[in-house]
């Protein structure tokens, strides 16, 4: 951990505030003609995902902290946690649902993922924007149901339900948008 001026605060550094670890999600440095400069931030709070708008005097200190990226494989899940070992220790270690939140959809067993850690605790998991998934369950297409636009709902090899075009089947592997958890497009193997 080590302290920096407000003003060098850039987008993805993580900084400590009100004594809890938050990512910078959006910063806007601002230089005023008269009076001294700020800075703008918007944070992600990494233990709640509660988002805070806060303004720095630029010249203000701020702790900034050291988080580490710990290459971990995901084993399996229990109900209320999510089973993890580190790819260089083989420690076992366990993530609260409420940590990942939606991103839970995402994980597949055996898969390697990069997990965000601050002092032995796990904040966040790092995911790339867009993930390919396995349709497990769809509803068949009724014949003449040509809409333009038509969509039904299916269920990907993680649980997510998704509204997909009406073409899609069961088995075929669709991309998914992590953040807005929307479907993308049919991928053809």
């Amino acid at each position: 951990m080590g302290v920096i001026k407000a003003g060098s605060i850039d987008n993805s550094m993580f900084i400590l505030e009100k004594g809890d670890p938050y990512s910078v999600v959006e910063r806007e440095f601002v230089n005023p003609g008269k009076g001294s400069s700020f800075v703008r931030l918007k944070l992600k709070n990494l233990k709640t995902g509660a988002v805070l708008k806060i303004t720095h005097k630029a010249q203000d200190n701020v702790d900034q902290i050291d988080v580490a990226d710990v290459a971990s494989q995901y084993l399996y899940a229990d109900g209320e946690n999510f089973h993890f070992m580190n790819n260089d220790t083989f420690d076992q270690y366990e993530v609260p649902e409420t940590v990942l939140g939606d991103k839970k959809y995402f994980l597949i067993e055996g898969d390697t993922y990069k997990v965000v850690q601050w002092n032995g605790e796990t904040l966040d998991i790092k995911l790339p924007p867009k993930m390919d998934l396995i349709v497990t369950e769809a509803e068949e297409a009724v014949k003449g149901d040509t809409v333009t636009g038509a969509t039904k709902f299916v269920v990907v090899e993680t649980g997510l339900k998704v509204k997909v075009p009406i073409f899609i089947k069961e088995g075929e592997k669709i991309r998914i948008n992590v953040d807005t958890l929307e479907y993308q497009e049919r991928i053809n193997s």
